[in-house]
């Protein structure tokens, strides 16, 4: 469609004369335009040539040209951002820093150790009969007690066993026992701790404790 071209037709009669104006019009709508020339033919009577010489600008073909796009806008430059201010420091920070106390250590209460009054060796035997001790109490084989012929009431006595090295504190709340060789019998629990209840009577070492 860029290019000129020329078409010369020759038409007998005024219809073609017609369908030839439909021509150049539907060239016109598409972008053509063109002249036409009616000329009569000498050839032969009563013809008349149709000459469409396209006379179409270049700048009428072109499309409109769209708007220039618009140019990109230059984004906004990055402002720096500010530079830290450092605060002053509070005057507790500086004021020169002391070491906190240590705490001190809790003195443990320590238990002072029972003086020994009295010491040896003798037979100890065991009883488990429920009967009034001499103190006046209910005899409890369970607990830790003894009898004794001569040891004041409520005094503690530690037993060892030398064979093994086992020992138990206990307390006189009866008088006996009533055989030669023997200063001690235990309450049945107490004799336990220290040796079987199966050997019955046995030699230990006792301590009285103030």
């Amino acid at each position: 469609m860029a290019g000129k071209h020329s078409r010369t037709r020759i038409f007998s009669s005024p219809a073609g004369i017609v369908a030839t104006a439909a021509v150049g019009v539907a060239l016109a709508v598409g972008g053509t335009f063109g002249a036409v020339q009616l000329t009569s033919g000498s050839a032969q009577s009563g013809q008349t040539t149709l000459d469409l010489a396209p006379t179409t600008a270049a700048s009428s073909l072109a499309p409109n040209s769209p708007a220039a796009s618009p140019s990109a806008s230059v984004s906004p430059s990055a402002s720096a951002s500010p530079s830290a201010t450092r605060s002053q420091q509070a005057a507790s920070r500086g004021k020169e820093r002391t070491a906190s106390p240590k705490p001190k250590p809790t003195a443990k209460k320590t238990t002072a150790a029972p003086k020994v009054l009295d010491s040896g060796s003798c037979g100890a035997s065991f009883y488990s009969d429920g009967q009034l001790t001499a103190n006046g109490e209910s005899f409890n084989p369970n607990a830790l007690t003894a009898a004794h012929k001569t040891l004041a009431f409520n005094t503690k006595v530690r037993v060892t066993n030398p064979a093994n090295g086992k020992s138990v504190v206990v307390r006189i709340n009866d008088r006996g026992p009533f055989i030669d060789g023997r200063c001690l019998d235990l309450s049945r629990a107490a004799f336990a701790t220290i040796a079987s209840v199966d050997v019955g009577a046995l030699t230990v070492r006792y301590e009285v404790l103030g």
